[in-house]
């Protein structure tokens, strides 16, 4: 009777283990945006711009039928030594130019030399093999523009893959 009932125990454990979780990735809140939103009004003399970057969660390994998925780590970098760079907005598509998410909706600050970044789960495949970025940002007319870049990397067995994207800025 006991090992019945250590059994049926064992069996519930497992059946409650196995059940499927809502899907967390680390990218949609590894940084508290809260704490670097900007809660006055900018000035009016900040210049805009806006940056395209490449993220690839997912590329083609021997044909167009086999696919390996990235974890992606989004850097933005601020290059300036003494100003402040805003960024407005960071909204991520998907390979069909679909918005995925966007990852806060007031502006933040990255402080000089500061970067800030955000990751791309690994089991995040949303973004499939054309994923991209674009970035919205303020900053002073003599300052040098935020620096947007990607690492993607994955490793199987002792076999890895890794390189890197950088942003263009666009008109």
């Amino acid at each position: 009777m006991a090992t019945r009932n250590l059994y049926l125990i064992l069996m519930a454990v497992l059946l409650l283990q196995s059940c499927d979780k809502d899907k967390t990735y680390s990218s949609v809140d590894e940084v508290n945006w809260q704490n670097r939103m900007i809660h006055s009004a900018l000035p009016d003399s900040l210049v805009q711009g806006k940056t395209y970057l490449s993220v690839y969660s997912q590329i083609y390994s021997e044909t167009e039928h086999r696919i390996h998925s990235l974890t992606a780590t989004v850097s933005i970098r601020n290059i300036n030594v003494s100003d402040t760079v805003y960024i407005d907005k960071a909204t991520y598509y998907d390979t069909h130019g679909n918005a995925i998410r966007t990852y806060f909706d007031k502006t933040i600050y990255v402080a000089p030399m500061e970067a800030v970044e955000i990751v791309i789960d690994e089991r995040d495949e949303e973004g499939g093999t054309g994923a991209n970025f674009l970035f919205d940002w303020r900053m002073k007319e003599t300052s040098n523009t935020p620096f947007f870049e990607s690492v993607m990397i994955s490793t199987s067995g002792q076999q890895g893959i890794s390189f890197t994207t950088q942003g263009k800025e666009l008109k």
